[in-house]
């Protein structure tokens, strides 16, 4: 009798152990099945590092450049993302230079820029003949817009410092919803950030205008984009912002200098109307500047104003006004061509 008791008594043990053990396992799985994804494996987010918005490159046709790296800064009283606009800074760049000997052998002889005096709302022959020079030629450079369905109107300032004009200017094309371009030099924008910040908030485009304002045609290819690359980079760093526009400083360039210049996946931005602006020793009052500009407005027209001048401030709400009753519109440079 006692050895069939023993046998049977083993037996129910093993039994409990068995379910036990059964039961243990089963648990663990339904636990293991509630765990969150961060507790079971490293989520997308967390694998691939936050990459910082950056712009497009400039054109297809932009030389190969390095960047240099940076992260994103924490909040500053420049702006909420640590920028003078409170847009992120973007990388750095650096411009490497196509043929920086210069060994084809383009001519370094200085060209300055001539327009004409534009009348009868039509370009001068001399507008209209570089303008076709150069598109024969396959360049970029912008002179009038030739293809302009509409009266249009480019209306671009040059900003080499500040006289106390640039903020009525602001002002005045805000309240009339005019488009602008203003380029600067490095000295303008290091001098003025929140101008420059402000032109760059109200959707008016920045040009680069150099480093130390030098005729182009009397530097080094390389030296030419040290001089770009000096105001691009103030502008990514210290706005978040990029600039495919570039005005020659004193409108001088050579079949070199633009040659490099457009390399380098910039837009080389002349005029085909303008006047003797620049000259604060002389003001001659905002009825002259109105009669001058708006008597060589034609459709199609890049207009280039200073503003350092007082002129062009005070008479800068009348001009608009006027072209516009003549039918004309004011477009940005981005528009050029379409």
């Amino acid at each position: 009798m006692k050895n069939k008791i023993l046998p049977a008594a083993l037996f129910a043990v093993l039994l409990i152990v068995v379910a036990a053990l059964g039961g243990n396992l089963i648990r663990r799985g339904r636990e293991f099945a509630r765990m969150t994804p961060t507790e079971t494996q490293t989520t997308a987010a967390e694998a691939a590092p936050a990459v910082m918005p950056t712009q497009a490159p400039k054109t297809e046709t932009m030389t190969e450049m390095t960047t240099e790296t940076t992260t994103q800064p924490e909040e500053t009283t420049t702006g909420g993302r640590g920028t003078y606009t409170g847009l992120f800074p973007l990388p750095t760049v650096h411009y490497t230079v196509p043929d920086p000997d210069n060994s084809r052998g383009l001519s370094t002889a200085r060209i300055d820029h001539s327009f004409g005096v534009a009348k009868n709302g039509q370009p001068h022959d001399i507008s209209v003949q570089t303008q076709k020079k150069f598109r024969d030629g396959g360049r970029r450079a912008i002179v009038y817009d030739p293809d302009a369905t509409e009266k249009a109107i480019y209306l671009t300032f040059d900003c080499g410092f500040e006289n106390g004009n640039t903020e009525t200017l602001l002002n005045v094309l805000r309240d009339k919803g005019v488009p602008a371009a203003f380029f600067c030099t490095l000295y303008h924008i290091r001098q003025q950030p929140e101008l420059v910040a402000r032109m760059i908030r109200e959707g008016h485009i920045v040009g680069n205008h150099s480093d130390t304002h030098p005729a182009f045609s009397s530097i080094s290819r390389t030296q030419m984009a040290r001089e770009l690359e000096a105001v691009e980079n103030e502008l990514r760093t210290e706005f978040g912002y990029s600039s495919s526009y570039f005005r020659y400083p004193e409108g001088a360039y050579s079949e070199n200098a633009l040659d490099l210049v457009e390399s380098l996946g910039f837009t080389p931005v002349f005029w085909s109307a303008a006047y003797a602006d620049w000259d604060t020793s002389d003001p001659k009052g905002a009825q002259y500047a109105f009669d001058t500009v708006t008597a060589r407005l034609h459709p199609g027209v890049v207009l280039l104003l200073h503003a350092v001048s007082p002129d062009n401030a005070a008479a800068m709400a009348d001009i608009i006004d006027y072209a516009r009753s003549e039918g004309y519109v004011f477009r940005s440079l981005d528009d050029y061509g379409k």
